[in-house]
């Protein structure tokens, strides 16, 4: 795939990961990375794939995910600017464990896996922070396992909502999701179909607890989809 290159440690500052550290050490790592343009629904990552880069999104919104033999999708999250993806592979060694797909146009900055370790060793607070991620990305993977593994198609799509809900923010006992989540999406998160999404989100909507908006969908009772949740998953 192409890439552009491009050096500014100003797109850098946006990282969270990179955050505090001195201009100079910004700038050097900018010199170090390939600076890659992507455009909606062009692939970054292909599962299985040899590359190690840990990619840093300056701008843009990308999608982790997989596809299995048959062709179904599941889908694992979406990260958006100054987040960063592909650190298992740069840490490990091994190959890729997903795909990474840009939702819309995304710059990206790839950083070369013995920058990255170099990174690791000489700057602690960065080695804090991935051990964090790392650690909260094994805790969602968990749940989600756990989720997959207890609950039936319905509560499931109950916990994804209310996943994205508090993603979104919750402002009393509301929450606006913008935009307004496909329902493939949905499906592709709690493994499962659209047609089964479409049914659940519209009971919610009959019983008061979802509402649709324009380019949005609103949670009008947060305590009450909750309580959905967690007295299934005490019940699991």
């Amino acid at each position: 795939m192409p890439r552009n290159q491009q050096s500014s440690s100003l797109g850098l500052r946006r990282i969270g990961l990179l955050e505090g550290l001195a201009s100079e050490r910004l700038d050097a790592l900018a010199r170090e990375c390939a600076w890659r343009n992507c455009s909606p629904g062009q692939q970054i990552i292909s599962r299985e794939a040899d590359d190690r880069d840990l990619y840093l999104i300056v701008s843009g919104r990308v999608r982790v995910t997989i596809y299995s033999a048959g062709g179904r999708q599941v889908t694992f999250r979406d990260l958006g600017a100054g987040e960063c993806f592909g650190d298992v592979a740069a840490i490990d060694g091994k190959p890729r464990s997903a795909d990474v797909v840009a939702l819309e146009s995304s710059l990206l900055a790839a950083m070369p896996p013995a920058v990255f370790s170099g990174l690791l060793r000489e700057e602690p607070l960065i080695a804090e922070r991935v051990a964090q991620r790392l650690a909260s990305l094994v805790r969602a993977l968990s749940e989600r396992v756990i989720d997959l593994s207890t609950l039936g198609v319905q509560n499931r799509i109950h916990a994804e909502l209310l996943r994205l809900a508090r993603e979104a923010g919750v402002a009393g006992n509301t929450a606006r999701i913008v935009p307004t989540p496909k329902h493939t999406d949905i499906a592709s998160r709690v493994s499962t179909y659209r047609e089964q999404v479409t049914r659940e989100v519209s009971a919610l909507v009959k019983i008061g607890i979802l509402e649709r908006a324009d380019h949005a969908l609103v949670i009008r009772d947060f305590a009450r989809l909750e309580r959905l949740v967690k007295e299934v998953r005490g019940a699991a």
